[in-house]
């Protein structure tokens, strides 16, 4: 009940003004965001190589109104790209299909892309698309697999385990083999697509990655981290109990460490992220940055209970 009208606000015009205009939210919200700027993300994004911790870096935005605003997005990328290569960090990038224009044009999106993955290839830096809400999932897979045709390498996609469709949707994407994040899935989805009970997500995502481990090995596909490459597999998850599951089925079934990576965000079980990185387990994190840090903001928040008892205890102190 309480993720759904979290959900629900994280595109609710009132709340965003509300929010935004809060000095104490923007305070709290900068531990789940970088910054506002490149320039301002890169200090922990150092901070995170400093301790064997890559980073995936995400200039945030969603769903632009224009033409204009998909072109604005895709220079921005561009530009991270160049400063990611100069700053020599190891990072790579995330981004949304919406941010480029997918919602006003598949051929204004794939062009965005396709300059976009030019440039990384350039720079030898690794893309991921990620996934968006449910009416999304077929448009993005399909591009990727255009990408792919087209002889794009250095792309990679997320698998949302809450849905019914990704078991086939996995294996579809295996045979070509994708790189794949895979996480639980941070949208509000009926129930006749997506599990509703937590309880099956988590099952779902634990046989999902199982099937992500076994074709990694198969593949023998590692990371490269100085080029930031990911493998195969990247278990997206903040969920220990799921992470000590994962890491125990890797070892009984002779799985490299440098085959998988585990994945979490910025600002959240940074002790989690701290000890897999000291145990000799691939790590990466999740690092936004932008002024467009509202949605984010509000889908961690119903993620965990944790998070949202963070925000509001600051309130409190305030």
């Amino acid at each position: 009940m309480l993720r759904s009208v979290l959900l629900n606000l994280s595109t609710a015009k009132w709340s965003r003004r509300f929010v935004t205009e809060s000095r104490v939210a923007r305070r709290v919200a900068s531990r789940f965001v970088a910054g506002e700027t490149f320039p301002e993300a890169i200090r922990p994004i150092r901070d995170l190589n400093a301790r064997r911790i890559a980073a995936t870096v995400d200039h945030l935005g969603e769903s632009v109104a224009t033409n204009e605003d998909a072109v604005r997005a895709t220079e921005e990328y561009l530009g991270l790209l160049e400063a990611i290569s100069q700053a020599d960090v190891w990072a790579n990038v995330s981004l949304k299909l919406s941010q480029l224009g997918q919602q006003l044009s598949r051929e204004l999106c794939a062009l965005n892309l396709k300059k976009i993955l030019d440039r990384a290839r350039q720079q030898g830096i690794f893309v991921r698309m990620d996934m968006e809400d449910s009416p999304w999932v077929d448009p993005t897979l399909e591009l990727y697999e255009q990408m792919r045709t087209l002889g794009y390498d250095n792309v990679g996609v997320v698998i949302q385990a809450y849905l019914y469709r990704s078991q086939q949707d996995v294996e579809e994407l295996l045979s070509k083999l994708a790189r794949i994040r895979l996480c639980k899935g941070a949208y509000k989805e009926p129930a006749e697509i997506a599990f509703p009970n937590k309880r099956d997500v988590d099952k779902n995502y634990l046989a999902l990655a199982r099937r992500l481990l076994d074709a990694s090995r198969e593949a023998r596909l590692p990371a490269d981290l100085g080029r930031c490459i990911p493998p195969l597999a990247a278990i997206a998850t903040h969920d220990e109990r799921i992470i000590r599951a994962v890491a125990q089925y890797a070892r009984e079934h002779d799985i490299a460490r440098d085959q998988f990576e585990f994945q979490m965000l910025y600002g959240i079980r940074r002790d989690l992220q701290e000890s897999l990185a000291a145990e000799g387990y691939a790590v990466r994190v999740y690092v936004p940055y932008g002024t467009e840090w509202y949605p984010y903001f509000m889908r961690r928040l119903a993620e965990r209970p944790a998070n949202l008892w963070f925000f509001i205890s600051n309130f409190i102190r305030r």
